[in-house]
């Protein structure tokens, strides 16, 4: 009898996590968990693995002779077994309904010691580290926190405007692990309440001030005292809480050694670790730096052979029942049970409306706009990418031909616009004085005023769409009396793109056949957005047929890539054909259960993305 759920709760919490149990040998029951509950709820790494049956691992062990558990794929999970693991650690696991319990052992924290690194040739800045020595082995979480706001301290001498701070502020980073802090560390790391005021300047030294010559140049104010790195130490529920206050440009790498027990934190510009996994055949998980120049970005991508029986890709959006909303890509993708994922294409973050292509099984969802970028492709692992328009006419019976400008879009210009059910089940106007045409059965039924932006819905026939004539295109009304026998003639171009029954466009295009085709401004981006340096998501192609879609952060040091950095990172990557996707906060990349390169809390809620699928044997 096989049991499974989707919480586990740890020490008393109960957190999100699938997980099964299964019967194994002698009446033994077996217990597995998604690997992504594990890695993120117990802490434990994940060591390079190229058979996807078998997934080494670390955790408070050595890694020269890492513990190897056994892997299974079903529905959109990898599992691990951890009986063996979690017998040896000493957890107590029962199952009550779908929550599977866990208690480890309760550990102590002994000692919490703060240090300056010497450089090494893999980090050649200096660095600081944080070792958390513990009586035995329990498990641990790191979350990225918000941005910390500096409280500006009003200069003494009222003529002195407060000098604004010009290095960007600090983030907030958060270690929680299961157990005890000593007392004396919590006080060690309590923050001390702030200084009172200085009292009063007596008369003499304001006197002498009068009396003597003032002095050429002002003496310069010292610089203020840095924040601490470890802000404060917290005893919560069982668990010890240590905040930090980490700068701009680094982020804590955490890792765990046995002999002692410890957990090393080291703040680093360049914390990503490398990984070279086979998550599943065909489906390998990688991360590195590539390097431009001078510069050390940190890639995360997965790359898919979709040649490779059963792994499919399909669009995927955030509202079941229509095209406005937005969730985060991790609630999106387990909503579809796609087993990998990136976020998409642009959308409008204030009415939640798509802003380009989305094409599934041959039905367009939402048209592509402003001739952008686009990656098309069919179920049999061959790929498309170009810059993408949908040619739509609307067609009378006396011949008469009139363009349909949009596609259940939230791109809103003048002209006529169609809205089909694929939208949702009503329309509500997006611009004031719109004139509304209904067609059921490739016939005009209906003609509405559509009134003032936002107030009223108007349904959407199931056998046909509505039409929204805007602006200049509501003279055009009266050549569209009802009884209107009307048809659409519909083309891409280029045409190539109508052979494929699956299309994102997201834009701008990045690389054709190898070459940087790079036109930001013909796509129409703004210069803000053309020259910004941002995390960025992309979606590429190389010469072997491999897809590989990417997520690339903040440099060592500083800021994501702008375009033409992030063009010139893929084609170092061996992309043949490249788009760049929406990024900045929309940027994640998902596979089974968790984000591999940033924290769930810092992701945005985004509209659509491409899910990869894993059909069972």
């Amino acid at each position: 009898m096989v049991s499974s759920g989707n919480q586990i709760s740890l020490n008393g919490r109960t957190l999100p996590g699938t997980w099964l149990q299964r019967p194994g040998k002698a009446g033994r029951i077996t217990t597995h968990l998604s690997d992504g509950a594990f890695r993120q709820l117990i802490g434990v790494n994940f060591l390079n693995s190229s058979n996807s049956a078998r997934q080494p691992i670390q955790w408070f062990s050595s890694v020269a002779k890492p513990l190897v558990l056994s892997t299974k794929l079903l529905g959109a999970y990898r599992y691990l077994d951890i009986s063996n693991f979690a017998q040896t650690s000493g957890w107590e696991i029962r199952t009550n309904g779908n929550i599977l319990v866990i208690a480890t052992p309760k550990a102590q924290i002994t000692n919490i010691v703060q240090s300056q690194e010497p450089p090494e040739a893999s980090a050649p800045l200096q660095q600081t580290r944080i070792l958390v020595d513990l009586d035995r082995p329990t498990p641990w979480q790191v979350a990225q926190g918000s941005i910390i706001k500096k409280i500006e301290t009003p200069s003494s001498d009222p003529d002195t405007p407060t000098a604004k701070p010009t290095a960007p502020p600090n983030r907030k980073w958060t270690i929680t692990l299961d157990g005890i802090a000593d007392p004396v560390l919590i006080e060690r790391y309590t923050p001390q309440p702030p200084a009172a005021p200085a009292a009063p300047a007596t008369l003499l030294p304001n006197l002498l001030k009068q009396l003597l010559p003032v002095p050429p140049t002002q003496p310069i104010p010292p610089a203020p005292a840095p924040e601490p790195l470890i802000q404060q130490v917290e005893v919560v529920k069982n668990q010890t809480i240590i905040s930090l206050s980490v700068p701009f440009g680094l982020s804590p790498q955490v890792s765990s050694v046995d002999n002692p027990n410890r957990l090393i934190i080291n703040i680093r510009p360049d914390p990503l670790e490398e990984r070279d996994i086979t998550w599943a055949p065909g489906l390998r998980w990688r991360q590195h730096y590539v390097s431009l120049g001078t510069e050390r970005f940190p890639v995360v991508w997965l790359e898919v052979n979709p040649r490779k029986f059963g792994l499919t890709l399909k669009p995927m959006w955030a509202s079941p029942n229509g095209l406005a909303g937005t969730a985060p890509l991790i609630q999106t993708a387990q909503r579809y049970l796609a087993v990998a994922g990136i976020n998409g294409g642009y959308f409008n973050r204030n009415n939640k409306l798509p802003l380009g292509a989305i094409r599934r099984d041959g039905q367009w969802l939402s048209g592509p706009i402003l001739n952008r970028g686009a990656i098309a492709w069919n179920d049999s692992g061959q790929f498309y990418f170009g810059r993408l328009t949908l040619e739509e006419t609307l067609i009378t019976a006396n011949d008469q031909r009139l363009p349909i400008l949009f596609l259940n879009s939230g791109y809103v210009q003048s002209g006529i616009a169609r809205y089909t059910p694929a939208w949702g089940s009503t329309y509500t106007p997006l611009t004031d004085n719109e004139i509304i045409l209904v067609v059921q059965k490739d016939q005009i039924t209906q003609q509405l005023p559509g009134g003032k932006v936002g107030e009223t819905a108007v349904p959407i026939p199931q056998d046909g769409y509505l039409l929204s004539l805007r602006a200049n295109a509501a003279s055009a009304a009266s050549q569209l009396p009802i009884g209107t026998a009307v048809s659409i003639s519909s083309a891409t171009t280029p045409t190539d793109f109508s052979r494929y029954p699956h299309i994102i466009g997201a834009g701008p295009l990045l690389i054709q056949n190898r070459q940087i085709v790079l036109d930001a401004k013909g796509e129409k981006f703004s210069n803000a957005f053309i020259a910004e340096k941002a995390i960025r998501s992309g979606i590429c192609t190389t010469a072997t047929g491999t897809l590989i879609i990417t997520a690339v952060h903040n440099r060592a040091g500083g800021y994501g890539p702008n375009l033409a950095e992030h063009a010139q990172l893929m084609q170092q990557m061996g992309c043949v054909d490249a788009l760049n996707l929406d990024g900045g906060s929309s940027t994640s990349l998902y596979l089974g259960g968790q984000l591999l390169d940033r924290s769930p809390s810092t992701a945005a809620r985004v509209h659509n993305g491409i899910g990869i699928f894993l059909k069972s044997r």
